[in-house]
């Protein structure tokens, strides 16, 4: 198992990604960043064989990032061939269970590696490394790609162990900044799946206590952002070391067209389409890499769209058919208004372009931050697992959003929407006054001096420090 370049003096890291876009994403960001920042880190990353693509260009920009490849394990509810989370748009469970399996692989990678590494850093669904790490006597940092706040209330979630009893029945967070509270519909689908006493459900909560028990814990977030959280967690956690390292961003401009994926668009025609627009008339629409929108949603967004007279591009994720069902005629009768886009999306150019002034997002963390960066304000229609939470950060807290639909099979009424969509073009009220505010605090903290750039600096030197005298 032994491969060149990890026999050099230094610190080796193995990084373990869950196979979802959200989550891989900000992972390798992360990863580039520990890379670039210094060359006695060398790092292994796990992939298996249908997502050793993804790696590509971090192992060509970095000699001293390594793969490891292992065979993805099977699953009894895992279609054959399915190694990412894009695949299986409805249940995260199937994924992470068989992930799992490779922890057996990995001690015996360990075992017989000549210079095993001294930390690992893996995804929060992860949690199963925390033991592998505690079998071989190394430190493990968590990594989540979800908001501190979001994280913060994970933590409460798995330690206190809360039951309902109806779909409305409402969770409190009274020992959380703010004391927010959710109707348990709004809850984890894993830790609802739990408290339903599913079966393998149990070892779903030996792993998030692991993610609490971990050594270290980083967060693809900023202080300015979520300073009440960050503070939280250091309290719940019992130790300082927690990391808010982000937002996390391409590792240069010409990364940004294929981030995490490769466009189904050729993207200077969308930015020649965007470039006739005015500044800030036009929607972004988009429900991220998971979500798969009804009919009857897919028609509702449409009726608004062409009652609200903006300019929009609207980018859908295929069916698993392979099939997007827009209105018939739909696309034919919006050319001069809008730009359809089926499949993937280049969004980080979508955002950042001078022409978008408001973002219809189902509020995914890695969508919150691209949008945060971009300084464009959101309309937030939260669809399931931590996007309530992230909403009501949006919202509530921070003011850079609008709550226009809540629920992944929920309706919206087409008469507000098509009113709110205009109005998200048209007005230049509070949302997008902190919107801008939160878009300089955001490059602040990544630049040299700010406190996401400081809290890299120290997490990088707790990870060399046995190695640098």
């Amino acid at each position: 198992m032994a491969r060149s370049g990890c026999e050099k003096a230094g610190s080796h890291v193995l990084v373990i990604p869950f196979p979802a876009q959200g989550h891989m994403i900000p992972l390798l960001d992360l990863t580039h960043k520990l890379a670039s920042n210094n060359s006695n880190l060398t790092i292994t990353i796990l992939t298996t064989p249908n997502n050793q693509t993804l790696l590509t260009p971090i192992l060509s920009s970095h000699p001293s990032v390594h793969p490891l490849l292992l065979p993805f394990p099977s699953h009894p509810s895992l279609p054959g061939g399915v190694e990412n989370a894009k695949d299986m748009p409805h249940s995260m469970q199937p994924i992470i269970l068989s992930l799992s399996s490779l922890h057996r692989p990995l001690l015996h990678w360990f075992h017989s590696h000549p210079s095993p590494p001294h930390f690992i850093i893996s995804d929060m669904f992860c949690g199963w490394s925390q033991q592998l790490a505690s079998q071989v006597g190394i430190k493990r940092l968590v990594f989540s790609p979800s908001a501190a706040f979001a994280f913060s209330i994970m933590c409460v979630l798995w330690k206190e162990l809360p039951k309902c009893t109806h779909q409305n029945e409402v969770v409190s967070f009274h020992r959380l900044p703010n004391s927010p509270k959710y109707p348990w519909w709004q809850v984890s689908p894993l830790y609802r799946s739990y408290a339903s006493g599913e079966a393998e459900m149990e070892r779903f909560k030996d792993w998030y206590l692991g993610n609490i028990a971990s050594w270290g814990l980083v967060l693809n977030t900023f202080d300015e952002l979520e300073k009440p959280y960050l503070d939280f967690l250091k309290r719940e956690l019992g130790h300082d070391r927690v990391w808010a390292i982000g937002p996390l961003l391409p590792a240069d401009d010409s990364s940004l067209e294929k981030r995490g994926g490769s466009s189904s668009v050729v993207v200077n025609d969308v930015v020649s389409w965007l470039d006739e627009k005015d500044d800030r008339k036009v929607v972004y629409v988009c429900f991220g890499s998971q979500t798969i929108l009804t009919e009857d949603q897919t028609d509702a967004i449409a009726s608004a769209l062409l009652k609200s007279g903006v300019h929009f591009i609207w980018s859908m994720k295929e069916a698993v058919n392979g099939r997007i069902a827009f209105p018939l005629g739909f696309e034919e009768g919006v050319r001069q208004k809008g730009l359809v886009i089926r499949g993937w999306a280049p969004q980080v150019v979508i955002l950042r372009h001078r022409a978008v002034g408001a973002f219809l997002t189902h509020c995914g963390w890695n969508s919150v931050l691209e949008s945060v960066v971009a300084g464009v304000p959101l309309l937030a229609w939260p669809m399931t697992a931590d996007q309530f939470v992230d909403a009501t950060l949006l919202v509530e807290q921070l003011k850079v959003a609008r709550m226009v639909c809540e629920g992944e099979k929920t309706v919206p009424d087409v008469e507000h929407l098509g009113r709110v969509l205009a109005e998200s073009v048209s007005e230049n009220g509070a949302q997008k006054r902190e919107a801008l505010r939160l878009q300089a605090a955001a490059l602040d903290a990544v630049r040299n001096g700010g406190s996401s750039e400081k809290d890299l600096g120290c997490l990088m030197g707790q990870l060399l420090l046995p190695f640098e005298k």
